[in-house]
């Protein structure tokens, strides 16, 4: 409103605040009962017409100077500094969280014990969203507060930020994760709800650009049936699908990502990036010829083939 009146006005003659600094005598403020409308009647004409009709006319023009003059004269502009700034959920920077999240408190990754426990507790898709969805919030406060990497990840969800009444189910599932475990335990519900919508004939990775949906050709795909045969399919599950959600997922990616790299030079070079143990089966066993163009196809095949191999 300040920067609309000096706008049309062409004077300028307020000065900015930071958000975080507002006080009282910086706001604007008034009561419409009060302070408006005894005003604009002030400033309203009556006048009869032919056949006893009542008219109104207003100043416009008064009615703007006396409003602009008491309500909105002196007041500042006030800056986005120190306001808090609200950003939805999949528009987060997913990598700086976690950074923020490791500069306060040990990370390590997920006992084999706990992924079985919560692969065998969590059934149903929508238990697996619900999980990820807790998981995501406790993300977003222990990257501002941090916390104990030794506390029980239900205990925090219960005690700290009061979300136990309605996550029973989630949270006897997620019973043996700490606090340290978190970053690990998005790794894994992120890609166990992209399994599941695998099998439930639904496609993971709607965001991702066609760029890297592309079939694999008969020679790759006899390559990559002889590596999954071979390999450890969890580990390698986990890796590709955080860089496919993390890093396919922006709008430039392509630019970063070229279609035609190599997908196991990629998937080792993000390993090494993010400072993570390389899997041995990628680095030395992965097929260099299959593209990065591949990869989506490449992570649905060896997800099928997971989920073939349990329900022998």
């Amino acid at each position: 409103m300040v920067y609309t009146v000096e706008k049309f006005s062409k004077e300028n003659n307020s000065y900015s605040v930071d958000a975080s600094e507002v006080a009282d005598l910086h706001v604007i403020s008034y009561e419409v009962e009060r302070d408006l409308t005894p005003l604009i009647l002030s400033n309203c004409q009556y006048q009869v017409q032919q056949g006893g009709e009542t008219s109104q006319e207003f100043d416009l023009e008064k009615i703007q100077r006396q409003i602009s003059s008491r309500f909105l004269q002196g007041k500042p502009r006030l800056t986005l500094k120190g306001i808090p700034t609200l950003v939805y959920r999949r528009d987060w920077n997913y990598e700086h969280l976690f950074m923020d999240i490791k500069n306060k408190m040990t990370q390590n990754p997920l006992p084999s014990s706990a992924i079985s426990a919560i692969s065998g507790q969590l059934q149903s898709y929508s238990d697996t969203c619900e999980a990820l969805s807790i998981t995501e919030v406790t993300l977003s406060f222990l990257s501002t507060a941090g916390g104990d990497p030794g506390m029980d990840l239900k205990v925090y969800i219960q005690d700290s930020l009061q979300m136990g009444d309605q996550t029973t189910l989630v949270l006897k599932a997620l019973n043996r994760c700490q606090l340290r475990h978190t970053i690990a335990l998005w790794q894994f519900l992120s890609a166990y709800k992209s399994e599941q919508r695998l099998r439930l004939k639904k496609e993971p990775f709607q965001e991702i650009s066609v760029e890297y949906k592309k079939d694999l050709s008969q020679q790759h795909a006899r390559l990559l049936s002889t590596f999954l045969n071979e390999a450890s399919l969890d580990a390698f599950l986990l890796e590709l699908h955080e860089m496919i959600v993390l890093k396919l997922r922006r709008p430039q990616a392509e630019g970063s990502f070229n279609p035609k790299w190599s997908l196991r030079d990629t998937l080792v070079s993000y390993m090494e990036t993010k400072e993570s143990d390389v899997l041995p089966e990628v680095e030395f066993q992965f097929p260099e010829e299959i593209p990065m163009s591949n990869c989506i196809s490449v992570w649905k095949a060896a997800a099928t083939q997971k989920l073939n191999r349990q329900a022998r």
